[in-house]
């Protein structure tokens, strides 16, 4: 008999202040009575909750349930920067540029966000939490603008529209005299990741799909055709079961010294009053990524996705162990002070209200882990830091694979290799580190 037990459940560092500015969900539903059910998804960030959407489409009369370890949105899913990006967008590159056929990544991820613009309207989601405004590549010295300027060649290549901005139409946007230009390309989706994620279970749920939240799963047991999901209050039997858990495919003992587990780290300030509305300047939302992918990332909301603040998102710890530190906390915290001073000198010293680590997963190759890992268990997982759009990719490929479906989604992920061996685990972890510092230190101004 096959048997996978957990080993490690998440572990959150700070706060997902997407989801703390929404106000307090109603309280969870915990799974504490064994049942069977057609299919269990473990995992309900994007892929988890994209994986169940698309059952509901290709299996109306089959019954779902959806496992999490914790809340809604308090995962990974409330914790990154809330692009959903049509464009490639290597972060191992030095300009985003991809290494592969960037034409098909452009097509899948605006599926992508077809899918989840018909999820918005399908629920009722508030059209504020997809927000097709487009994004801008900051570029705050000229190393970072002839970043830009490979960027948009490259994107002239593939016939995409682009628009170099000026630093006085920088300004004009984020009210920071930082930046020297700036590349905005207009397919970005701009989510308040939390909202949107919210809104998809629910509606979810008003699909007859059952979520469990607060309900971690800790083994997993063959039981022929299908499994036996045990949870520390139920046990659930599934004919198949679909792991959306990104990195913590490892947890279940599938890609051991294959997955690289990284964190990046996030603060966002106070509810901004008139005054400081006023003071700051610029546009009442936008969102910059840096032009070095180890740079710095900014947002700012208005009311609409949870109130007048900026986010400054950076700092890139490697952490085989799935745990952020204290100490890479307090450094992030550090360093994204720095940041926005640097950037809005007129606000320096500006109050954080909140402050938070969030996990990715990454391979050496940049594949993902989409295939059918034993027979009735699917896997769509690793997204290589583009969580909101591959997310969604991979949970609609482990669906479809699930139903037997084929599509353009299915194929692209299923001709991908196996994610590369890590090396040993001391090394990965020193050089992977000093890599990265060296690479932040770099993109200091970025």
């Amino acid at each position: 008999m096959t048997q996978r037990i957990a080993t490690h459940v998440p572990q959150h560092r700070g706060p997902a202040a997407w989801n703390v500015i929404l106000g307090t969900p109603p309280a969870p539903r915990i799974a504490e009575r064994d049942c069977s059910t057609d299919f269990v998804i473990i995992g309900a960030g994007f892929a988890g909750l994209a994986a169940a959407r698309r059952l509901t489409q290709l299996a109306p009369d089959a019954s779902v349930v959806v496992l999490d370890a914790g809340r809604i949105a308090e995962g990974a899913a409330g914790r990154n920067s809330g692009f959903m990006i049509d464009l490639p967008h290597e972060l191992t590159s030095e300009d985003y540029a991809g290494a592969g056929d960037d034409q098909a990544v452009i097509s899948l991820n605006r599926q992508a966000q077809s899918f989840a613009k018909d999820a918005v309207d399908d629920y009722g989601i508030d059209g504020n939490f997809f927000d097709p405004a487009g994004k801008i590549n900051g570029a705050a010295s000229q190393h970072a603008h002839l970043h830009n300027q490979s960027y948009a060649k490259h994107l002239t290549h593939l016939g995409e529209t682009w628009q170099m901005l000026d630093a006085k139409q920088m300004a004009e946007i984020t009210g920071s005299q930082h930046y020297l230009s700036g590349l905005y390309t207009p397919g970005t989706v701009m989510l308040q990741p939390a909202g949107f994620v919210r809104g998809m279970a629910a509606g979810l749920q008003r699909q007859n799909v059952t979520i469990y939240e607060d309900t971690p799963v800790t083994a997993l047991r063959r039981a022929a055709p299908g499994w036996i999901v045990e949870t520390p209050k139920a046990t659930l039997t599934a004919g198949k079961v679909i792991l959306t858990v990104n990195g913590h495919l490892q947890s279940f003992g599938f890609e051991q010294n294959r997955l690289m587990q990284l964190f990046l780290f996030a603060v966002m300030t106070k509810e901004l009053s008139a005054d400081e509305l006023r003071l700051i300047g610029g546009q009442p939302r936008w969102g910059v990524t840096p032009s070095d992918p180890m740079g710095t990332t900014m947002r700012r909301i208005d009311t609409g996705q949870g109130g007048n603040r900026i986010i400054v998102r950076t700092c890139a710890s490697l952490r085989p162990g799935m745990k952020a530190s204290a100490a890479d906390m307090c450094r992030a915290e550090a360093v994204m002070r720095r940041k926005f001073d640097q950037r809005f000198p007129q606000a320096a010293g500006m109050p954080m209200d909140h402050r938070w680590a969030g996990h990715l997963c990454l391979s050496l190759n940049g594949v993902a882990v989409m295939r059918e890992l034993d027979q009735n268990l699917f896997s769509g997982c690793v997204q290589n830091g583009l969580g909101t759009a591959r997310g969604t990719l991979t949970g609609i490929a482990a669906a479809e694979l699930a139903c037997g479906e084929s599509s353009p989604i299915t194929s692209y992920f299923a001709a991908e290799d196996r994610p590369k061996k890590l090396p040993p685990r001391p090394f990965q972890q020193i050089g992977a580190n000093s890599i990265l510092r060296f690479r932040e230190w770099r993109a200091k101004d970025d």
